[in-house]
């Protein structure tokens, strides 16, 4: 988290109806931390991913439809921008910053499961 070189990502899948979340985890963005994902969840229940067009999501062992493209991933960045609003820790020019990961984490763990349940 020092610098952008220790990036952090969030993961999440979102429920289609209720647009809710249901799995996420942190951590790269590589395909260990998409593989730590599938595994929160019973991939069979997986129908469609709705992506950018990175890697690791054409190397799933299970083949659900996959669309590619803004037009189907603003929800998720809707998602992704009401977080950077709503939690000011996100946000390095505020005195709230998490220096530590494990406060990070615990903090939009808990905002999650707060209100994106």
């Amino acid at each position: 988290m020092g610098s952008k070189g220790t990036q952090r990502w969030l993961w999440y899948i979102l429920e289609k109806q209720t647009r809710k979340v249901i799995a996420f985890t942190f951590g790269p963005r590589s395909d260990a931390t998409f593989k730590k994902l599938l595994d929160l969840f019973d991939q069979s229940k997986i129908d469609r991913l709705d992506t950018d067009n990175w890697g690791a999501y054409d190397r799933v062992w299970f083949r659900p439809i996959h669309r590619i493209g803004k037009a189907f991933t603003w929800r998720i960045e809707r998602k992704n921008l009401d977080l950077r609003t709503r939690i000011k820790r996100l946000n390095r020019k505020t005195i709230g910053f998490s220096k530590s990961e494990i406060v990070h984490d615990a903090i939009i763990g808990l905002f999650i499961n707060k209100y994106m349940f």
